[in-house]
């Protein structure tokens, strides 16, 4: 069958036919390719057509798909036994391989998912500090949680509203624009005693990448400080990727919990939370505070998960980054020669070319873009072997497996477009 043919096939099956809303691709008014194999910076669709992917699974893949060193721990892994439900070696091995290289991760939990280790972060801060309102921003996306939908970002914009989420259940949700301090304030000047944590993207990666402004996030770690907050980056996108110490060794600020997911997996479905050790032993069996998962510490997730942290120190994060602002620069110089106006944020393999005249640092101004102009270009990129994300809000990420070669494709692509 063709990607057409499934597509038809998998909306009798299930909802939109798909399993995650954005994959629809409404958004750039097209229908989804169905992906048959990955291998290093391409993907093949069922019908054999190569692309080169800047999705790569919505980040994890750094290393390129199907990393030889990855492939070969998960294939040892699945030799042993698929599930335990038990302990293993697998994860004491890479919760020890964390915590080197995010210290403020004393102690953590292995879930299953990026939304398992948020949902669960945001119930220990409210445990820990006996208090029920916490802070998130418009626009940053921390899994789907009822709690977190509200003013979400990514597939989530495109929802109208979230039914199913009672009031009641958001109602101890404040919400703030990304990069504005004052809100913040404003919000623990008035709740400051029931307040448990802010949760942050360090940098957003579901409005587009937005980077947070100067002093913001130490502004964050200041207020979380003075009220007895918690401090919770979700560094699920970031970790790993913006440095080999995530977002917080890049920029310097340390908080009380992270949640991380995507790379620690290796392309395996994981989560993890972790921090102090005197908010994480509030945990049961430790604490009173509840979580747990059948597969939490799955040991084909833990070994491909180790593996790449360990194959990441082997690689040069600041050659990727070089690589990746020549190519982005040469891909807006492309754009404004056609005379269309875009505005790009980019940091370290990651980045998004937006479609409008303006700088984006919140979830404002990353609405306000050409979703039309976008629709355009991904069309077109697809048609011609480039793989985008379905959406103008959304990150592209480079990887240690593109080519030069790979870079000058794209921008060939990138000149043929026709808006």
């Amino acid at each position: 069958m063709n990607s057409k043919e499934l597509f038809a096939k998998a909306q009798t099956l299930m909802p939109g036919g798909v399993n995650s809303p954005l994959r629809a691709c409404k958004y750039v008014k097209s229908e989804p390719v169905f992906i048959e194999n990955a291998k290093g910076a391409y993907l093949w669709d069922v019908e054999g057509r190569q692309y080169i992917d800047y999705v790569y699974s919505w980040g994890p893949q750094i290393l390129g798909h199907q990393d030889p060193a990855v492939s070969e721990a998960a294939h040892k892994a699945i030799d042993l036994g698929s599930s335990y439900g038990a302990p293993c070696f697998g994860e004491v091995a890479l919760a020890e391989e964390i915590n080197k290289l995010i210290p403020s991760m004393e102690m953590m939990r292995m879930v299953s998912s990026g939304t398992e280790a948020t949902m669960s972060a945001l119930r220990l801060a409210r445990g820990y500090t006996g208090r029920n309102k916490f802070i998130k921003f418009i626009g940053n996306y921390h899994g789907h949680a009822d709690a977190f939908l509200a003013a979400a970002g990514s597939a989530a914009a495109t929802v109208p509203g979230t039914p199913g989420v009672p009031e009641e259940v958001t109602s101890h949700t404040l919400l703030a624009q990304y990069n504005d301090l004052d809100a913040v304030k404003a919000h623990f000047e008035a709740s400051g005693d029931d307040i448990a944590c802010i949760i942050v993207e360090p940098c957003a990666g579901n409005m587009g990448l937005v980077l947070p402004a100067e002093g913001f996030l130490q502004g964050l770690r200041d207020l979380c400080t003075q009220y007895g907050a918690v401090l919770i980056f979700d560094e699920v996108i970031t970790g790993f990727r913006l440095s080999r110490g995530g977002a917080q060794q890049r920029y310097g600020i340390t908080p009380d919990l992270t949640t991380l997911g995507k790379i620690i997996g290796g392309g395996f479905p994981v989560g993890c939370y972790g921090g102090k050790r005197e908010i994480m032993e509030h945990m049961a069996p430790v604490g009173s505070v509840f979580q747990a998962g059948t597969l939490s510490g799955n040991p084909v997730a833990m070994a491909a998960g180790l593996a790449t942290l360990k194959r990441l120190q082997e690689c040069d994060y600041d050659a990727l980054e070089a690589r990746t602002k020549k190519l982005t620069d040469e891909l807006v110089a492309i754009m404004k020669e056609k005379g269309q106006a875009v505005s790009l944020n980019r940091v370290a393999s990651a980045f998004t070319m937006y479609f409008s005249d303006k700088p984006v640092t919140n979830m404002i101004e990353s609405g306000q873009c050409d979703s039309e102009a976008y629709a355009t270009y991904w069309q077109q990129m697809l048609a011609q072997g480039i793989y985008l994300a379905p959406a103008g809000f959304e990150c592209a990420f480079t990887s240690f497996a593109h080519t030069d070669e790979d870079f000058e494709k794209t921008l060939e692509a990138a000149r043929k477009v026709e808006f």
